[in-house]
């Protein structure tokens, strides 16, 4: 498992693209959060940084898919997955270092954003900075999240030798799971108490839940349990595609 994670994360970073999603990511965070008016956290008049939070997420649907839309599409285009098959690796440890590869990269797009905790802790006024523990459950939502959607990602790119197809599965996928039951629980038809369970079967909620600071286990078993699945059913589409192939 080691292996592969090491091969893909020097797969992603020997090429201009791996660079490029970062970059996109933190400039388009930049832009919004500090230099266009209308969400500038300069004219918010207070020190928060929950503009981050609510734009991250939307940026991710487009970050995380872009990563993981080659991680094993091009795998089974070049041919080199039926090679893997053949190595002493089981199906686990292919999909768990697919994974974590590409959650380290989702994590190392996060961390250049501490540069605006700590410039809007001192930019705030004394006795007037960031909510800690509100800024911590957020970051541990907003990994989650994106570690959530790798999943999905993954899940994705196994099914088809096409990256942009996988792209294109994974950010509608990622797009129900994070916004699309609640947009559903709000047809009038489910109003009365359906509406509050499909919430709770979206990512939005378990995110939003998380971000006021707190860590409720059963936010954290819903991320798992959701990633769990999505990678399991990696795993089933890798062995049925190696052994119809």
């Amino acid at each position: 498992m080691l292996a592969i994670f090491k091969k893909e994360l020097f797969q992603f970073f020997s090429s201009i693209t791996g660079y490029v999603a970062i970059i996109l990511f933190l400039l388009a965070n930049g832009l919004f959060l500090f230099v266009f008016p209308d969400t500038s956290l300069f004219n918010a008049g207070f020190a928060n940084l929950d503009g981050l939070f609510e734009l991250a997420p939307l940026i991710f649907l487009l970050l995380v898919p872009a990563i993981t839309m080659r991680s094993l599409a091009d795998e089974f285009k070049s041919g080199t997955m039926e090679l893997l098959s053949t190595k002493p690796v089981t199906w686990w440890q292919i999909v768990w270092g697919k994974f974590w590869a590409c959650t380290m990269i989702v994590l190392i797009s996060l961390l250049p954003t501490i540069v605006y905790y700590v410039a809007m802790t001192r930019l705030a006024a004394s006795g007037a900075g960031l909510d800690g523990g509100s800024t911590i459950g957020s970051y541990i939502g907003l990994f989650l999240l994106g570690s959530t959607f790798t999943a999905i990602g993954i899940w994705a790119s196994s099914f088809t030798t096409n990256a942009v197809v996988a792209f294109l599965v994974a950010i509608f996928t990622c797009y129900i799971f994070y916004n699309g039951f609640d947009a559903l629980s709000k047809v009038p038809v489910f109003s009365g108490g359906a509406d509050y369970y499909l919430q709770m079967a979206g990512i939005r909620y378990h995110y939003n839940s998380i971000s006021r600071g707190v860590v409720d286990s059963r936010d954290i078993i819903y991320f798992f349990s959701v990633t769990g699945l999505m990678l399991y059913l990696t795993k089933i589409s890798l062995e049925r595609k190696i052994w119809q192939g």
